[in-house]
């Protein structure tokens, strides 16, 4: 038997008077009580109580020693208190981390129906397009592509279906003009990401082979967000989420380059700590995430007015479609 537990018991019984008191009161029975009780005096090599026919009481060393137990004891209850707080019941900071360009456009604007569902719950919001630790920078969710890895002892949920797609601003393909075709793109000015090994090697393929484009362009942005200013300032070409264009596009602000080409497989996701003992409000963070992407597509009534999932070819696309300049990259295989 532990030490702390024999501490605890000898507190109770010293507290009670009454080892038959005692054992009613924690559910276990005198004997046993009894027996820890020796274990502890064996342990400290003094005897702690004086057996009556009454009850008990304190030796001149078990006073002493039960002002140190019952110290242990109020500790002890204040950390079960503190642990019934933690009760099925969502609550507390929530700390998550998302993409600047998904933060802006999709999650804040349906925060305010989370908040609001469960008002006991506050957010901490940090907005970054670098690989977050979970577990070390202490967040409860991030929020991602679904196409980075994680690590095994995190969970991925999809709550949004995505792709990516060519675009720019109809002043810069006025000034340029517009590539005909996916290889074309080398001597336009496309916008690139600073931060992300790989994602400036454009792939699309063309005529049954894989074609990649290692883009050149004078201006780079570490985050998405960056990136789709800039198109719309007229700087460049830029390959975008359709969740974060759509609605440009179908406004007329931004322009499909290329409109047969589509990189997919760029779902997004949210990541969180195994599913076992998952704090309640991450639980419901989680769970209000992939609703809302269910029953209200993210970015759509509510929203920021681009599409969420199984959106991403419907009015605002063909719209894009049918503004787009004509050239013979409407030819372009995907």
């Amino acid at each position: 038997m532990e030490l702390s537990t024999q501490m605890l018991v000898f507190a109770k019984v010293a507290e009670m008077k009454s080892i038959s008191a005692a054992s009613r009161a924690s559910g276990q029975t005198p004997s046993a009580l009894s027996k820890q009780i020796k274990h502890l005096e064996d342990h400290v090599g003094q005897r702690l109580l004086h057996r009556t026919k009454t009850g008990v009481t304190l030796t001149a060393e078990g006073r002493a020693f039960y002002e140190r137990c019952r110290a242990v004891a109020e500790k002890f209850q204040e950390a079960e208190d503190f642990l019934a707080t933690f009760d099925a019941h969502p609550k507390g900071e929530l700390r998550v981390a998302s993409s600047v360009a998904f933060g802006k456009s999709q999650l804040i604007p349906i925060l305010p129906e989370f908040l609001a569902r469960f008002p006991e719950i506050s957010i901490a919001l940090e907005l970054t397009d670098r690989v977050v630790d979970i577990e070390a920078e202490d967040f409860d969710a991030a929020i991602s592509f679904a196409e980075q890895e994680t690590p095994p002892n995190l969970m991925t949920r999809k709550i949004m279906a995505n792709e990516r797609i060519l675009c720019a601003a109809p002043a810069y393909l006025a000034r340029h003009g517009t590539p005909a075709s996916f290889g074309d793109l080398k001597d336009f000015n496309c916008l690139r990401i600073s931060n992300a090994t790989g994602r400036n090697e454009w792939k699309a393929v063309v005529d049954g082979r894989e074609v990649t484009v290692d883009t050149r362009g004078n201006f780079s942005g570490n985050s998405a967000d960056s990136i789709y200013r800039a198109a719309l300032a007229g700087l460049g070409i830029a390959r975008l989420s359709t969740y974060i264009v759509a609605g440009d596009i179908a406004s007329g602000a931004l322009v499909r380059v290329l409109p047969g080409y589509t990189q997919k497989h760029a779902d997004i996701a949210v990541t969180f700590a195994e599913k076992r003992n998952l704090a309640p409000k991450t639980r419901a963070f989680v769970d209000f995430l992939a609703e809302r992407a269910r029953a209200h597509p993210i970015g759509g009534p509510g929203g920021s007015g681009r599409p969420g999932p199984g959106q991403t070819d419907t009015a605002s696309s063909k719209a894009a479609r049918d503004t787009a300049p004509r050239s013979p990259a409407s030819r372009t295989r995907p």
